[in-house]
């Protein structure tokens, strides 16, 4: 009671100096309008005393007025105002008319509506008054301002809600978590309106608000965020500084706790059991554990390890990072029969370790993984693992080269057989005792042929033949000494023919296929058949080389110029083995410098005198002689073609068009006529003394004389030719209807000539007979252009007469 008292003592003690404040205001603004008179004016009195125009109140309204009749604002008045009634009052402005009404007569004002400082705070008018009979200012116009008195009557408002804040868990007490702010329209320079305080309504328990920041800051030192991660904390703002009687608004913060890591890693079971085939592969995935952690994000990172040497020896373990697992996986081969269970310690630890938190205790955990291994049936393992095997060359077939074991690793020690995949030793060299593993010689050897052999054997049990093992031997040939040495390569020296003793003519080296461990050593002698030269020497000079010098003075290459000198090379054994090769030497001429010029030897001549430049200039040009020889042929062959397909085109697209009339049978270069003799069969006719029959003549030394047998037709009384002759008249009729060509000779030939023509033939076709009768006299009549024709016949009929008689 006595708080409420103490608040309604300072309202009015408020309200007070706000009435004292606006009196004064009023009264300056009244002095400083416009109806105050300037300096000068009639209206100033005697003494500095103003007459004043206008007389009015300060005016002023309270917002959010309630009441049914217009509200009175204030009063405006001329001293010239008799009270008469002659003067007409008058506003204009903001408001005029519709908020603002004025008596015309009394000049009191009233507002007509309901007014809001939060959205206007005053209105400026004007006020004029005028005389009612005439209408004219009986003072000059003047403004006004009716300001609108503030009450309490907004609450405060959170404008930038929802808020939402975030801590960490196990904060300090006092720790900011964020800041809210109320706004307040009421007018803050008017009373305590719009001074607004905070306080928490609801969550006071963990967090606390400073009353006139907004600041939230933590409560309590203990915030779990596993225990809750999120808070609703109820924030109020009150103006008049939170006293009686003040308005407020409030609002709801949403405050996240954060994780930090304070929880370590715990596996939800202390033991674990899997169970793996004794033949799984190295890095198999046995099975997957995982550790809970209560924190979030990367608090929950996890490293896991093995800890015990056993586990580490056969195992090991790596993290899923997406599902932050432990998976354990093979890392040694694994034997059932060696070890049925093995034992794993694993540990979980944190990747990110806060400082701060490590009093509260190691930040790891440790479980076990017991693993159990499971016993298949294996196949069988090769002991020792050896793959290198030794044997003479010089072995017999079916001699023991070596023995491989295999054992089957499981419990029940099947029986194991043996074989080799013949798909490395498809010749067969080698065979295997399928029951002792035995590998034996199947054929001779020859380590300079193979020196090393691989083969895969096979083990398998006797049973069950799909558990198969191999393993890869290597079988190597040793050497025996069964290759003598021979001459590296054909020698063939060179001497000159003045030659002095002792010169160096060749040196000589050998080869041999075998491969002593010891190295090779061999001996140069001369054969025993060159026991008697007296031309050479043979030198060893015990680097497994000799070397040949001359023994006389000057060799002649008319009495000999190839000599033959055989050399017997032995090797050193065991058993030392030999053989004879032969060094050609030719006599050759020299110039001054010892220059071999030439030799008896064309092959060495050759080679001794052409340069390789030479040898290649000389291949080029044979090879441009081929291609020369080719290509002439191949035009030849195309022209042959090129020739037969002209001659089985018809002979009536071969026209030759002249500008005069043509020399008759004596013109021979208009037309090829070679191309149409082809198409017969012409044989020459001789004349002589003795008769012959037709076909048969002598050859007259007489052109004109020369006369060429026609082919002779003989028509058959047995073929029909009526297809033929349709044919021959409907192209003919054809070739007189058709008018846009001209007429042109056609030779073709047909299988046969048709009936007689009323008009003697000129064609020798079926003429040439010894009986014939025709006279070819009237030939003679026909001028120059048929001479040649006239005497051929005139020649042939006298012929003809002279061998009849």
């Amino acid at each position: 009671m006595a708080k409420g008292l103490q608040g309604f003592s300072w309202t009015m003690l408020l309200l007070l100096c706000a009435i004292q404040e606006l009196g004064t205001w009023a009264m300056h603004t009244a002095a400083e309008g416009p109806g105050l008179g300037q300096p000068g004016d009639p209206a100033l009195l005697a003494g500095g005393r103003v007459k004043r125009g206008w007389v009015w109140n300060q005016f002023f309204v309270v917002e959010e007025y309630t009441g049914t009749e217009p509200l009175y604002v204030g009063k405006i008045h001329s001293d010239s105002d008799e009270g008469d009634g002659s003067i007409k009052y008058t506003i204009s402005g903001e408001g005029a008319g519709t908020i603002f009404l004025i008596d015309e007569i009394t000049g009191d004002i009233h507002a007509t509506e309901r007014l809001d400082r939060e959205q206007k705070t005053f209105y400026t008018l004007r006020a004029q008054a005028r005389d009612r009979q005439t209408d004219q200012l009986l003072e000059p116009e003047s403004e006004f301002i009716i300001k609108v008195q503030d009450i309490n009557d907004s609450e405060p408002r959170f404008l930038e809600g929802p808020y939402i804040g975030s801590v960490a868990e196990l904060s300090p007490v006092g720790t900011s978590v964020m800041q809210v702010m109320a706004s307040d329209a009421d007018d803050p320079t008017y009373g305590s309106s719009a001074r607004v305080v905070y306080s928490v309504l609801e969550g006071e328990q963990h967090f606390t608000v400073d009353s006139k920041t907004g600041v939230i800051r933590t409560a309590v030192a203990d915030l779990d965020r596993e225990t809750q991660d999120r808070y609703e904390v109820v924030i109020r703002a009150t103006d008049m500084a939170g006293q009686l009687g003040g308005l407020s608004g409030s609002t709801t913060v949403t405050i996240v706790v954060t994780d930090v890591n304070d929880n370590p890693p715990r596996f939800p079971q202390k033991m674990y059991q899997f169970s793996v085939v004794e033949t799984a592969p190295v890095g198999t995935a046995i099975g997957r554990v995982k550790a809970e952690d209560s924190d979030v994000g990367e608090n929950t990172d996890m490293t896991y390890q093995v800890k015990d040497e056993e586990g580490m020896e056969m195992f090991r373990v790596t993290t899923d990072s997406d599902t932050q697992e432990a998976v354990i996986m093979v890392q040694k081969p694994l034997d059932y029969e060696s070890k049925k269970v093995h034992t794993v310690v694993v540990e979980a630890l944190n990747k990110f370790v806060d400082p701060r938190f490590v009093d509260l205790g190691t930040f790891r955990d440790q479980t076990i993984v017991r693993v159990s291994v499971l016993d298949v049936d294996e196949p069988p393992e090769f002991r020792p693992p050896s793959d290198l095997m030794e044997v003479q060359e010089d072995a017999h077939v079916g001699s023991v080269v070596g023995v491989v074991t295999a054992l089957d690793p499981d419990t029940a020690n099947h029986p194991v057989r043996y074989a080799i995949d013949r798909s490395t030793d498809a010749e067969r060299i080698f065979d295997i005792d399928a029951n002792t593993g035995a590998i034996v010689t199947g054929k001779v050897l020859d380590r300079e042929t193979a020196g090393w052999h691989n083969i895969t054997v096979l083990a398998m049990e006797a049973d069950n033949h799909s558990q198969v093992s191999r393993a890869s031997l290597r079988i190597r040939i040793l050497d025996v000494n069964d290759n003598p040495p021979e001459l590296a390569t054909p020698y063939e020296a060179a001497v000159c023919e003045d030659a002095k003793p002792g010169q160096l003519i060749q040196t000589i080296s050998v080869v041999d296929r075998d491969e002593p461990q010891g190295g090779h050593r061999f001996y140069f002698t001369l054969a025993p058949e060159a026991t008697n030269n007296h031309h050479f020497s043979l030198l060893d000079i015990q680097d497994n080389t000799a070397a040949v010098h001359t023994q006389r003075m000057g060799f002649n290459r008319q009495e000999q110029d190839v000599y033959l000198l055989p050399i017997l090379v032995v090797d050193s054994g065991p058993p030392a083995l030999s053989s004879t090769g032969t060094l050609t030497i030719r006599v050759c001429g020299c110039d001054s410098d010892g220059a071999i010029q030439s030799c008896n030897s064309t092959a060495y001549i050759v080679s001794a005198t052409l340069s390789p430049g030479a040898l290649i200039a000389l291949l080029v040009c044979v090879l441009i002689l081929v291609v020369l020889v080719l290509l002439i042929l191949t035009l030849k062959r195309h022209h042959k073609s090129h020739l037969t397909a002209e001659d089985d085109e018809d002979m009536r697209d071969n026209v030759i068009k002249y500008n005069d009339e043509g020399g008759g049978e004596q013109d021979t270069e208009a037309y090829d006529m070679s191309a149409l003799r082809s198409l017969y069969d012409f044989s020459e006719v001789k004349g002589g003394d003795g008769g012959g029959g037709p076909g048969e003549g002598v050859l007259s030394r007489n052109p004109a004389s020369q006369l060429h047998s026609l082919p002779q037709w003989v028509q058959s009384p047995d073929l029909d030719f009526s297809v033929f002759r349709d044919y021959i008249c409907r192209k003919v009729q054809q070739a007189d209807e058709d008018l846009s060509v001209p007429p042109y000779d056609s030779f073709q030939t047909y299988a046969f000539e048709g009936s007689d023509s009323p008009v003697p033939s000129l064609s020798s076709i079926n003429t040439w007979s010894s009986g014939s009768e025709q006279d070819f006299s009237y030939l003679g009549a026909w001028g120059p252009r048929f001479r040649q024709l006239a005497a051929l016949y005139t020649g042939r009929r006298g012929e003809e007469d002279s061998e009849e008689s």
